[in-house]
């Protein structure tokens, strides 16, 4: 299964995004993690199947309704084996 790290900028920032996130990715079956950077930013790395993978990235690129995501960076990346989607502390 594919794997993609997704940079999300705007005002992602305490307004419930990465608890949205993971809830959506866990409806969706994705695996993987998401955490805050401290530059105002939140990053995810997201796996699974291609649509899933499509699925959450376009939910990423609105967000939860308080967010104001300005753009939405996708690197492809190694495949993880966890399972089950996390949020993980800030980098």
């Amino acid at each position: 299964m594919p794997a993609k790290r997704l940079r999300i900028h705007g005002q992602v920032q305490g307004v419930g995004y990465r608890e949205s996130m993971r809830r959506e990715a866990e409806k969706l079956g994705v695996s993987g993690w998401v955490r805050n950077r401290r530059d105002g930013s939140v990053e995810a790395l997201v796996c699974g199947a291609d649509g899933a993978i499509a699925a959450i990235t376009v939910w990423a690129r609105t967000g939860p309704c308080f967010s104001q995501v300005e753009r939405v960076l996708i690197e492809n990346d190694e495949v993880i084996t966890s399972s089950g989607f996390t949020v993980i502390p800030t980098e």
